[in-house]
């Protein structure tokens, strides 16, 4: 489940080479930065000291307290025999004590807590596989983001070149007029066109800012200049070529599928720790006690022989009596504890066990459903972005040939300015869309990989070996201004 990050000796070459930070350079820096692979480690480290917890309880207990205190009391309690009233043996008494007690407490029968330590170390493992996953899910995360800023950034330059081109065609269709050659509508359709695309640039320099802010959100940096894939992008069908050896894969090794059978394996000890409730405790206590108590009391008595008792006379002594007691008690027990009836509590949260334990097998039943779509969807993903790459290449070197075929007509008279400028505009377009799909198709080779639960840094280390820093643009017509260098 784990996997070193550590960036390997070619993707190193192959980095110093590039222009802009790779996506693997990236990753690293979203590793210490982003929140939520942080959260995911923090909580992970919480629920391993779930376990030691768990194991404490088993173990001796010891505790020690010390108490002192003092007090007195006054007043008189008398005494009625037939008529005759006897006074209070004590009118008033001071009192101090002071003690001590040492008490060791073994559990020797108590099934609660052999449970709960077998379901800390299950929700230790569960944390170990969310935190597995949340790493997977930062990979496809920070490849979202970084293949959304490419995106992004082609798209501005398409559009800046299409105004730059649609801007000469502006000029060229005013010289025209100024001489005679054309009407003035082939002026304005120009100028309505260089609006748009001049309104359609100031979108596409929003829309890279918003995704470079969302890569920021990510790595706590600005976005740096990123490096593109070459123009020799190997499209690979996925290894094995068959989406039901991927469903089964996903069935073994998909992180999150595996959370969930965890949690349901909990959720099943949840109903066994309820129902402990119902049960007896044993527990070995040993124990010493230390009391010292000091005392002084003051009370009428008539002195009766050799001793000082009451009589019922009330005419008497007073008499002081000072008392001392010095105790240590040593003590071993083994005490039994059984819960007879609790108000129906104990018997509501087996029942209320049983029903989350149900939720929880729903769900698991859930994700193994969701599991197996989206894999089946990114396999077919790739295997459809492959064609679909491959149709949008040609499809750019159709729009390409159809542009020169335009202009060679309008050359001629045969086309109009029009023509002219929807030609232009589908080059731009069919080149945006064209690299735009072959982002889309290492996109779901990592969600394939992910779904599977194979996903690791070596897979972001073999899309850094296809990032070069040259442009990914297929050279434009002659007439077509090529994009700006500072998004190449």
């Amino acid at each position: 489940m784990k996997k070193e990050l550590l960036l390997p000796l070619v993707t190193l070459l192959v980095s110093s080479l590039a222009s802009g930070d790779t996506l693997l350079q990236i990753y690293e820096k979203a590793v210490r930065s982003d929140p939520l692979v942080r959260e995911a480690e923090a909580n992970k480290l919480a629920t391993q000291e779930g376990k030691p917890i768990a194991r404490g309880a088993l173990l001796p207990q010891v505790s020690a307290t010390a108490r002192y205190g003092n007090g007195t009391a006054n007043g008189s309690t008398p005494s009625r025999f037939g008529n005759a009233q006897t006074p209070s043996a004590i009118d008033s008494r001071n009192y101090y004590t002071r003690g001590w007690t040492v008490q060791l407490r073994q559990s020797v029968f108590r099934w609660d807590e052999w449970v709960q330590l077998s379901q800390a170390g299950k929700q230790s493992a569960q944390a170990d596989v969310d935190y597995a996953a949340a790493q997977q899910d930062l990979v496809i995360r920070v490849a979202e983001a970084y293949f959304n800023v490419l995106a992004a950034e082609d798209t501005l330059a398409s559009e800046q070149a299409a105004k730059d081109a649609i801007g000469r065609q502006l000029e060229q269709a005013q010289k025209r007029f100024e001489v005679g050659l054309i009407a003035i509508t082939d002026v304005q359709e120009a100028q309505a066109a260089y609006d748009q695309a001049l309104a359609a640039e100031i979108l596409a320099k929003r829309n890279v800012a918003n995704r470079q802010e969302l890569l920021r959100s990510i790595i706590d940096e600005p976005a740096p200049t990123l490096a593109k894939p070459g123009p020799d992008l190997p499209l690979v069908s996925p290894d094995p070529a068959d989406a039901n050896q991927w469903v089964d894969l996903a069935m073994q090794q998909n992180r999150s599928l595996i959370s969930s059978q965890i949690g349901t394996e909990i959720a099943k000890s949840n109903v066994s720790l309820a129902r402990t409730g119902h049960y007896p405790t044993v527990d070995l206590v040993v124990s010493r006690n230390k009391q010292d108590d000091d005392g002084f009391s003051r009370g009428p008595c008539v002195i009766q022989g050799t001793i000082n008792t009451c009589a019922p006379n009330p005419a008497g002594t007073i008499v002081s009596t000072t008392t001392f007691t010095d105790l240590q008690t040593d003590s071993i027990s083994l005490q039994f504890a059984l819960p007879i009836f609790s108000g129906g509590s104990t018997s509501a949260q087996v029942q209320q066990a049983v029903y989350q334990h149900r939720a929880a097998r729903e769900r698991l039943e859930g994700t193994a459903r969701e599991t197996e779509r989206a894999t089946r969807d990114a396999y077919l993903g790739v295997m459809s972005e492959i064609s679909r790459v491959q149709a949008l290449k040609q499809a750019f070197e159709s729009s390409k040939t159809a542009l020169k075929a335009t202009e060679a007509g309008y050359d001629v008279g045969t086309r109009t300015t029009v023509d002219v400028l929807d030609a232009r505009r589908a080059v731009f377009v069919a080149e945006t869309v064209y690299l735009r799909s072959r982002y889309d198709y290492l996109l779901n080779g990592l969600r394939l990989k992910q779904a599977a639960g194979t996903l690791t840094t070596d897979d972001v280390a073999q899309i850094d070996g296809f990032l070069t820093a040259t442009s990914t643009a297929e050279e434009l017509p002659d007439r077509v201004a090529p994009a700006p260098a500072s998004v190449n």
